[in-house]
């Protein structure tokens, strides 16, 4: 495992599975929220989005974690990678995890990329694009079928695909890499 990247619906934990990874196996990580997110929410530019991320997998070793296959990343990312870790938890697991992580960082006012932070006035959107309860809960069906029909296909065949259903197999899966 030299070239991983870390898919997911939003709240799957996709973030801490690439930091414990990248930590374990000493690779540079690459959030890719972090780099699409600028201040003020901006979406960074199509241009300038590809070329972080081109630049990071460029390299023989690394870990990204994100999606973002809406913008093109997974062409980027998904052909160099050597390890696909598909964080497929159940509905009910994530949207527990996504409502207790948003509302800890709306109360504790938490910066999360680029000085932004989530907005209490967003829990109350109904956007899904500005509720990230809602984006979750609305993506969940279409993330995993998409992710299921590149399974399917053979998208990843290059790769091992390590897909983990259950917080336990997470935990089995990252106990594995750091021992």
């Amino acid at each position: 495992m030299n070239r991983i990247v870390v898919i997911g619906i939003a709240g799957a934990g996709k973030t801490t599975v690439a930091r414990r990874l990248a930590a374990a196996l000493d690779l540079p990580h690459l959030e890719l929220d972090a780099v699409y997110h600028r201040p003020g929410w901006e979406p960074a530019s199509p241009a300038d989005f590809a070329a972080a991320v081109t630049e990071h997998v460029a390299g023989e070793r690394w870990v990204v974690d994100g999606n973002y296959t809406s913008r093109g990343v997974d062409d980027l990312v998904w052909p160099r990678a050597d390890t696909i870790v598909w964080l497929d938890l159940p509905r009910r697991t994530v949207m527990r995890r996504i409502i207790a992580r948003t509302l800890r960082r709306v109360l504790t006012r938490e910066e999360l990329w680029n000085t932004n932070r989530e907005s209490f006035a967003n829990l109350y959107a109904w956007e899904p694009e500005k509720n990230i309860v809602r984006w979750a809960w609305t993506r969940f069906p279409a993330t995993r079928s998409r992710y299921e029909r590149h399974d399917a296909a053979g998208t990843w065949n290059h790769a091992q695909v390590v897909r983990l259903r259950t917080p336990r197999e997470v935990r089995a899966f990252l106990e594995s890499v750091e021992a």
